[in-house]
């Protein structure tokens, strides 16, 4: 454990020197500011607007780290050849695998509640600019503790992508890993419609491998409440606790392959 923790915090500090990360937080946090603005725009549905768009930039700006530094996390140890005196050293294959992934979820726990921060800063403002009978309209108060669930499955879902990404990377060149992963990512989201698309095709083959697909790629879009809480809407935590423990299956699922191709990787 000690061995995986030291690769983790050297990964997270790589991670929060990368140009690219900062980049991406900052944008994410202009853009979850600007909907404010945005909001304005619709009389009488800005909280639902602003709601929205500050959990969708989280989302896709979190997707987007999770990708670029998933897939880049053991193809850069690789091409840079440091990987043969990592090795050499007191480190076996599946701690220096395991200790990247734990690196990587440390840095999106820290930067999903940078901008978890910078939005329900937004939303405190929100609550003491506006006259007491627009707040009574709204369907939910502007900070609505009922958010932080949809941000922790928001987080439970970007980790499940970064081990989508972290298992392809042992075995493809990043372009390829990306495009897998965000090909998962894409049928995970819709896997509710894989599961009727017997219905829609005449191909028996068809709807067999829709069907197969339906009960292998994870269903991301179990992760994705955000039109509840947005609308007040109640979501249980008998079902953010269920929701999270799948993605906790799928995730050791996925470390448990990318140690076992890595273990048979032939760097000679």
């Amino acid at each position: 454990m000690r061995t995986i923790a030291r690769v983790a915090v050297s990964v997270f500090r790589e991670s929060v020197r990368n140009k690219v990360l900062y980049s991406l937080v900052c944008f994410a946090v202009l853009l979850i500011s600007t909907a404010y603005l945005i909001g304005q725009l619709t009389a009488g549905q800005d909280i639902k607007i602003i709601k929205d768009l500050g959990l969708a930039a989280i989302s896709i700006f979190g997707l987007l780290i999770a990708v670029f530094l998933g897939i880049t996390l053991v193809w850069k140890e690789i091409e840079q050849r440091s990987i043969y005196s990592m090795l050499a050293k007191p480190l076996s294959r599946s701690e220096f695998v395991l200790g990247k992934y734990a690196g990587l979820a440390l840095t999106l726990v820290v930067n999903v509640g940078l901008m978890g921060l910078a939005y329900y800063a937004m939303l405190a403002y929100m609550a003491t600019t506006f006259p007491p009978e627009a707040r009574a309209a709204w369907p939910a108060p502007a900070v609505d503790p009922a958010l932080m669930k949809a941000l922790g499955l928001i987080l439970v879902e970007l980790l499940l992508v970064t081990a989508v990404a972290l298992f392809f990377s042992t075995f493809s060149s990043p372009f390829l890993s990306a495009v897998l992963t965000l090909a998962i990512w894409v049928i995970g989201t819709f896997d509710a419609d894989l599961r009727n698309f017997e219905s829609v095709v005449a191909s028996p083959s068809a709807a067999a491998l829709a069907r197969g697909l339906y009960y292998l790629i994870p269903n991301f879009g179990a992760f994705d409440v955000k039109l509840q809480v947005v609308h007040g809407l109640p979501v249980s935590w008998d079902y953010v606790v269920t929701t999270a423990a799948y993605g906790a299956v799928y995730v050791v699922l996925l470390l448990t392959g990318a140690v076992a191709i890595f273990s048979r990787r032939d760097f000679k």
